[in-house]
C-alpha cells in the first residue's frame, strides 16, 4: 500500500518531488520520485546517518534522463525507526528491492553514497535481475581503507546531541574549504534514535568484515562506476584502486572534494555519473 504524506514538495528548485510512504512488513519506507515516469529508473541510496535529502542538490541534474527514485532506509529520515527490526545491510537491501517492486520498476541503475554503496551491492547480490549497473560514490571497499577518527570528540556522547556535537560528528564527511554543512542534514542525524544510529553503523562494519566489496562485485559481473572525492577524510581515496579488481570497472577520482562530492560539487559528481548511467540504463517499453 502507498500512503501519501501530503503530496509533492519542492526539492530546492522549480520541480516538485513526489513524496510518498510505502507500508512494508518492517515499517513504513519514505520514497521520493523525480523526473519522467517512463524514463530509465535510477535508484539513489544514501549513507549512514543521512537521508534522501543528501541527494537534493544532485537530483535536478539527473532528471533530464532518468526517473530518479530515492528512499530513506529504515531507521533514517522519514522512514520508520523500529527498535525490534534488523538493520543488517542485506535486510536494508531487501526493503529497497521491495520498494522498487511496489513502484513497478523492473530494472534500475543503483547509485549508493558511502555505506549506501554497500547496500546497493547487497541489492545486486539479491536481485541481479533488477540491478543493471552500479555506481558507488566514496564507498570504502574494505575496513582496511577506513580512516579512524583522530579524536573521540567526533563521536556523539549524549542524546539528543547538540548542534556543536553534530557538526564535529559530520565534519569528516566534507573537505571543501568553506563548505557549510546544511542544517537539515544535521537534523537528520538528530531525528534518528541511538539504537538506529549504532545499529546501522555496526551493520556496515559487519558486511565489510564478511567480504570486501570488490570481491562481491567481481562475482556479480555488473557494470561498475566508482567515484571518489580525492580528499576523503573517512575512507582512503587511494583505496578506490581496489575496485579495479572488478572486470571493466571505471574509477574516477575528483580532486579537491571529500567524502560527499554529491553535496560539495554536484555538477562535477553528475558528469561521470550521467555518462555511465546513460550507457547502462534500461528504457521502459
Amino acid at each position: 500500500m502507498t500512503v501519501s504524506d501530503g503530496g509533492p514538495y519542492v526539492n530546492g528548485g522549480s520541480e516538485a518531488t513526489e513524496s510518498s510512504s510505502l507500508s512494508l512488513d518492517d515499517g513504513d519506507i519514505h520514497v521520493c520520485q523525480d523526473g519522467p515516469r517512463d524514463a530509465p529508473a535510477l535508484l539513489l541510496i544514501h549513507g549512514s546517518a543521512s537521508s534522501t535529502r543528501s541527494w537534493d542538490p544532485l537530483v535536478a541534474l539527473l532528471t533530464g534522463a532518468h526517473r530518479v527514485i530515492r528512499i530513506d532506509l529504515l531507521g533514517h529520515g522519514r522512514s520508520a525507526k523500529p527498535a525490534d527490526r534488523s538493520y543488517a545491510l542485506p535486510d536494508q537491501a531487501r526493503r529497497a528491492g521491495v520498494a522498487l517492486d511496489r513502484l513497478g520498476v523492473e530494472h534500475a541503475v543503483v547509485v549508493g553514497h558511502s555505506s549506501g554503496g554497500a547496500v546497493a551491492t547487497a541489492l545486486a547480490e539479491q536481485r541481479p535481475d533488477l540491478v543493471t549497473a552500479l555506481a558507488l560514490i566514496n564507498t570504502g571497499p574494505s575496513l582496511d581503507a577506513f580512516i579512524a577518527p583522530q579524536s573521540a570528540t567526533t563521536g556523539l556522547s549524549q542524546w539528543p546531541p547538540t548542534d556543536e556535537q553534530l557538526r564535529r560528528f559530520a565534519s569528516t564527511a566534507f573537505s571543501r574549504a568553506g563548505y557549510r554543512i546544511p542544517p537539515e542534514l544535521l537534523d537528520e542525524v538528530r531525528c534518528m534514535t541511538p539504537h538506529t544510529l549504532t545499529a546501522t553503523m555496526q551493520a556496515t562494519r559487519d558486511y565489510l568484515e564478511q567480504q570486501a566489496l570488490p570481491d562481491r562485485l567481481a562475482a556479480l559481473g555488473k557494470p561498475l562506476l566508482v567515484v571518489f572525492g580525492e580528499d576523503d577524510r573517512r575512507w582512503r581515496s587511494s583505496s578506490a584502486a581496489d575496485y579495479r579488481a572488478v572486470p571493466g570497472a571505471k574509477v574516477e577520482l575528483l580532486p579537491g572534494l571529500g567524502h560527499s562530492p554529491l553535496l560539495e560539487d554536484p555538477p562535477r559528481t553528475a558528469t561521470p555519473l550521467l555518462a555511465f548511467t546513460t550507457i547502462h540504463a534500461v528504457r521502459v517499453d
